[in-house]
């Protein structure tokens, strides 16, 4: 087990001062709609805000957000299931301050995870010494159960779509699996890769129809992110777009939407089921949310 991070903040999570954390899962019902750059970017637009962010990355087998940010993690999320490691071992530094809990790829039997082991992962985020204001999760494509786990322990869900049929359908069935078996019962929905803001509106219509019509959940629309050049020269660089090209179209984008999410009305408290950094969402005497 590697010594922990000098730069890391420790805080005892029992101090009324460990504040709550704001937990965004990123999920999308296909591959290749840009999950993963929505999330790193997403992460470190809220850390370029001045939130302490955390970006952990759940998609277990086939892990890639320590490539995108040219990041060389020593221990991965493989490792503390192994026993080699503490969680708080792997957590890697990455830009604009952003903490990075890396996890690993082409490891099979990662993606073989049982139930009660995902909700272990959950748990064990509430024993994380770290002070953070807000995580966003990285997670895998489809309705898998990590997927669904990581889904409803988180406070928020944004659901990416792009203008493609299949990822729309996909997207709709993610979303009434959410609903009818997990219990989320509101969604944000980010379109990725428009060509003009209008596609964006006209796919959220598109879904937010079929939703209404079929369950019993809230779509809210949170944007879109254009097809951008700039987005694809950062990722051939391994960076994110918001540093490597923050004037860029795309950078822009992801800016107002982590401003928009900064402005999402917290939960109350818990709510009923398994929750990231449940024991922080008890209000403290004292604090704002008492």
């Amino acid at each position: 087990m590697s010594a922990p991070d000098p730069d890391i903040a420790v805080t005892r999570r029992h101090e009324p001062g460990n504040p709550p954390v704001r937990v965004i899962a990123v999920a999308s019902g296909k591959g290749g709609v840009g999950k993963t750059n929505v999330s790193v970017n997403l992460a470190l637009s809220l850390c370029n805000a001045g939130q302490r962010t955390l970006l952990l990355d759940t998609d277990l087998g086939l892990a890639n957000i320590d490539v995108l940010l040219g990041l060389s993690p020593r221990f991965t999320l493989a490792d503390v299931f192994a026993g080699r490691c503490e969680l708080r071992d792997t957590l890697v530094k990455g830009p604009a301050g952003l903490w990075v809990v890396p996890a690993a790829s082409g490891k099979r039997h990662m993606t073989e995870l049982t139930p009660a082991e995902h909700v272990g992962l959950v748990h064990a985020f509430s024993q994380l010494d770290v002070p953070l204001e807000a995580m966003v999760i990285d997670t895998a494509a489809g309705i898998a159960d990590g997927v669904l786990t990581f889904c409803q322990a988180a406070q928020d869900v944004v659901v990416v779509v792009c203008d493609e049929p299949a990822s729309v359908t996909d997207a709709y069935a993610l979303i009434k699996v959410l609903s009818r078996d997990r219990g989320v019962r509101r969604i944000q929905v980010l379109a990725n890769q428009v060509h003009h803001p209008n596609e964006g509106k006209a796919l959220f219509a598109k879904l937010e129809r079929v939703t209404a019509r079929f369950l019993d959940v809230t779509l809210n629309y949170l944007g879109a992110v254009p097809r951008d050049e700039w987005l694809r020269r950062a990722v051939q660089r391994q960076e994110a777009v918001v540093e490597a090209f923050p004037s860029s179209p795309s950078a822009r984008a992801f800016t107002d939407i982590a401003r928009r999410a900064r402005q999402w009305q917290s939960p109350p408290g818990q709510r009923g089921h398994i929750e990231f950094f449940a024991e922080r969402l008890v209000a403290q005497p004292g604090s704002a949310l008492a």
